[in-house]
């Protein structure tokens, strides 16, 4: 893990490209591309792999978790339609560069890490960043109700289904964006809280995350 912070000309650079890429591949909100180009994603690797940060590919962070892959990254956020000030719960902190981009976007960030070894690293690299969400660590699958309600939830690992603890953890007319499935593909759900009882649930892409674990899901 990066702990030396050095942002240069061609680190830009490779961002501003990546930007272009993910525009190209149907990312049309401006925000959110805006939100891309400002994170250094470089700072979440080990100098030695610099040169693969600014690749649209999800890479090894240790502990058989992964950073994102940045279109996954976009494409979540994208369709959180996040609001300056909204207060979103983001299952899954891994790295932190989701957490980094929901800042940029104006969220108020509470994240959660289940893998110990993770949240440590994160919660030193983040602030050093300049972004200091709540951090939590613990079973992320059941949400962190002392915080809720929340605007927004982001889950970052595939579960098996929506758990009903994050859905009662959301405002009315709040989003939960979460990749449901198997272990191996999932299908990306949003669900709009659209009363104490009712969701509307739609059904989305296909992608690869690594499974989410815990009490509410495997």
């Amino acid at each position: 893990m990066a702990y030396k912070f050095v942002d240069n000309y061609r680190e830009r650079g490779a961002r501003k490209k990546l930007v272009e890429l993910l525009r190209s591949r149907g990312i049309e909100d401006e925000q959110v591309l805006k939100a891309i180009g400002k994170v250094p994603r470089h700072f979440f690797f080990d100098e030695t792999f610099w040169n693969q940060a600014y690749k649209d590919i999800a890479f090894p962070i240790g502990d058989g978790q992964t950073i994102s892959q940045p279109y996954t990254v976009a494409y979540q956020s994208e369709l959180l339609h996040i609001k300056n000030g909204d207060k979103v719960l983001e299952i899954g902190t891994g790295s932190g560069y989701q957490t980094c981009v929901l800042m940029e976007l104006g969220a108020k960030v509470v994240t959660i890490e289940r893998q110990q070894n993770i949240y440590n690293r994160t919660i030193q690299v983040l602030p050093g960043m300049g972004y200091k969400p709540v951090f939590c660590c613990g079973d992320g699958s059941k949400g962190v109700a002392e915080h809720s309600p929340y605007d927004k939830i982001i889950v970052t690992a595939g579960a098996p289904l929506v758990p009903e603890i994050l859905l009662k953890q959301l405002k009315i007319g709040g989003i939960l964006v979460i990749p449901v499935g198997d272990e191996k593909t999932q299908k990306m759900v949003t669900v709009i809280r659209v009363s104490d009882t009712d969701y509307e649930k739609i059904v989305l892409d296909t992608f690869r995350f690594v499974p989410l674990v815990g009490d509410q899901a495997w």
